[in-house]
């Protein structure tokens, strides 16, 4: 999903900070440190459960549409997230990884966030796939801004926009100038969304050492607690911006 933020003005230097430490290295580099080895194989599972749980999702929610135009349109999205999957499995075999055994320490807790978040209807279904998904693909964008080269390239790739976010947008915004009383609902749940998406967040990292150390310091340079502060500050503001565009209150 792509975040609704506006490019920042200045200079290519400004804009594009020169990369040190990891950031600067190619994955035949970086990878000889075995415990950065393990955390990208930890992120990359997570990543490639997250896509094979959102083809899941798509399809599934695809069957709420009220019309084949939409119910066409989720089946599109569904299937960009499955060769987001294959990619991201592809990959974890090329560097030596078993993709289903790299996936396997996520599939509970990301199975039990889409319990909890289960959608009731329609709308509910595109508020999660844009604000949830959303806050997810923040999350992994500022892990990546701390990997080398060739992995960080594979995961902004795979977390490039399907078209969920104007579909969405479009969807709900329309919905609430047909019937206002909509919004409220909404603003509700997506809230809900919000809360749930960051505790799964922080769950998936506490229980993963690897992931942990990329955060706080270690294999990920210059890391450290009040950066993971700053980190999900930068992810509740991006959160508020989402919520503008659709119309709705944080």
């Amino acid at each position: 999903m792509e975040t609704p933020d506006t490019p920042a003005e200045g200079t290519p230097e400004q804009q594009e900070p020169t990369l040190t430490g990891i950031a600067a290295k190619s994955w035949s580099e970086a990878s000889v440190d075995p415990h950065y080895r393990d955390a990208v194989v930890d992120l990359l599972g997570a990543l490639a459960y997250g896509e094979l749980a959102a083809f899941e999702r798509l399809a599934e929610d695809a069957k709420l549409a009220p019309t084949l135009v939409d119910k066409a349109k989720l089946a599109a999205m569904a299937s960009a997230e499955f060769q987001h999957h294959e990619k991201l499995a592809r990959r974890l075999a090329a560097i030596d990884a078993d993709p289903t055994e790299a996936m396997q320490p996520f599939v509970a807790s990301l199975d039990e966030f889409h319990r909890l978040t289960a959608p009731s209807d329609w709308l509910e279904g595109l508020i999660k796939a844009y604000v949830g998904d959303s806050i997810a693909s923040d999350f992994y964008r500022e892990v990546a801004s701390r990997l080398d080269s060739d992995t960080r390239a594979l995961v902004l790739g795979v977390l490039d926009d399907t078209g969920h976010s104007s579909f969405a947008v479009e969807r709900v915004r329309s919905a609430i100038e047909a019937d206002p009383r909509v919004g409220g609902r909404l603003a509700l749940w997506a809230r809900r969304l919000m809360g749930e998406a960051l505790s799964q967040a922080q769950r998936v990292v506490a229980d993963r050492d690897a992931l942990s150390t990329m955060l706080v310091g270690g294999v990920a340079d210059g890391f450290d607690l009040a950066e993971v502060g700053r980190m999900f500050s930068r992810i509740t503001e991006a959160h508020t911006k989402r919520m503008a565009a659709l119309g709705l209150a944080a």
